[in-house]
């Protein structure tokens, strides 16, 4: 079930460092938000505060609220574990682990989870988790082959297998394409479009032309300067950022009057 998650008021700090301030932004079910912006101005900071990757970094914390389908995420007894699984997250480098199987790269979540699945009932999850990132035909014949063996777009798509397979509700991913030729960025863009109908999916992206083409909102992050948190400085449907942004800033970005 794909969620809707709700953002009020967030700061995010790495120790005394504030890198995001003031973040409020509701994001719907069954959508792909993009989130596009200057480098280092928070977006993929804000993007692991959703799953609580963020706080993996010594000094890191989050003031404000991250709501999901009425359950605040850094609610006291939340589990940030419990969190990571519910909410899936595709790193901007493929990343299988490279001495498993392929197989065995998509279960990986799943094992970890301690689910205890007959091998039939496996097998079922790998191909279908395969058949949902477009990557069944081409390795259904190498299923024990190392995943590190395929090409960097297989791999990518590997990795979305591997997020999906434990079912989360949420999708994020963090500059999907950025290692990847234009033929893969294809693929995972369509890929991308066919997940929203199960997931609510969030990404970073550095291509204008990739959030205009996926995404159904597009929210805009900037910052004032060198040492200043980043800001949500718009949020709109993706279509009215890139014809009639309301931020003179946003205009200035997307059509690289900017710097």
């Amino acid at each position: 079930m794909a969620k809707r998650i709700d953002v009020s008021d967030l700061d995010i700090y790495y120790g005394n460092f504030k890198a995001v301030e003031g973040v409020n932004i509701s994001i719907e079910p069954r959508s792909i938000t993009a989130l596009i912006g200057p480098s280092g101005c928070g977006k993929s900071t804000f993007l692991r505060s959703l799953n609580r990757m963020h706080e993996v970094i010594p000094g890191a914390r989050v003031e404000g609220k991250v709501v999901i389908d009425g359950q605040d995420l850094y609610g006291a007894g939340v589990d940030p574990v419990d969190v990571r699984r519910q909410i899936g997250m595709v790193f901007q480098r493929p990343n299988p682990f490279p001495t498993m199987s392929i197989y065995d790269n998509v279960v990986a979540g799943v094992r970890l989870n301690s689910t205890k699945m007959k091998k039939s009932a496996m097998d079922d999850l790998v191909e279908r988790s395969l058949k949902g990132a477009n990557l069944w035909n081409e390795v259904k014949d190498r299923l024990n082959r190392p995943g590190s063996g395929l090409s960097g777009g297989q791999q990518q798509r590997l990795c979305i297998a591997r997020a999906i397979a434990v079912e989360p509700e949420v999708l994020l991913m963090d500059e999907p394409c950025s290692a990847l030729d234009p033929i893969s960025t294809l693929a995972i863009e369509d890929l991308m479009t066919e997940l929203k109908e199960r997931f609510t999916i969030v990404i970073v992206t550095h291509n204008m032309q990739q959030a205009a083409r996926v995404s159904t909102s597009t929210g805009f992050f900037n910052l004032n300067g060198v040492g200043q948190p980043g800001r949500l400085i718009e949020f709109n449907p993706t279509e009215k950022i890139f014809s009639n942004p309301e931020e003179k800033a946003t205009e200035d970005y997307i059509s690289g009057r900017f710097g």
